[in-house]
């Protein structure tokens, strides 16, 4: 330990040389790094500028040539005998807890109405009929519209 302070010391005149060359360097750096950005601060706005453009342009046509799912409609005939509707089931209908008004607005789906003309038919709010609707497919396990008209009818809960 005596050795190094004997070294700082020796050279005292080396090392404050040496230090005040590097603040000297560092102040001329900041100095060009201060002139360069108040000179080319239009060029730096212009380049953000276009960054952020080119980047909304990846994102836009990235979006606009996603491909998009083809829905296709399929219809299936069931026949059924003219003199024997199939009766429906209270008991099925008990068992998955569906309401009258449930029931009513499974129906008005079968028919091929929309969100409105149900609430319009039934003279209820736009939000009760999604609701209703919401309740219908939680209770049928279904995701749509079409999947729960099918299973209801499945299941002999509506004709």
């Amino acid at each position: 330990m005596k050795h190094v302070l004997r070294l700082g010391t020796k050279y005292k005149e080396f090392l404050i040389y040496g230090v005040s060359m590097a603040l000297v360097l560092l102040l001329l750096k900041v100095m060009e790094a201060h002139f360069i950005v108040f000179n080319y601060r239009l060029d730096f706005f212009i380049g953000a500028i276009a960054i952020v453009f080119t980047v909304l342009g990846v994102w836009l046509a990235l979006k606009l040539v996603k491909p998009k799912f083809v829905t296709q409609i399929v219809e299936k005939e069931v026949y059924i005998d003219s003199h024997e509707r199939p009766e429906i089931d209270q008991k099925e209908i008990t068992e998955l807890g569906i309401s009258k008004r449930e029931l009513d607005v499974l129906n008005l789906m079968a028919q091929g109405l929309s969100n409105d003309e149900i609430a319009g038919k039934l003279f209820i709010s736009l939000n009760t009929v999604k609701t209703h609707s919401s309740n219908i497919f939680v209770k049928l396990n279904v995701k749509r519209r079409t999947q729960a008209v099918e299973k209801a009818k499945r299941l002999k809960i509506i004709n």
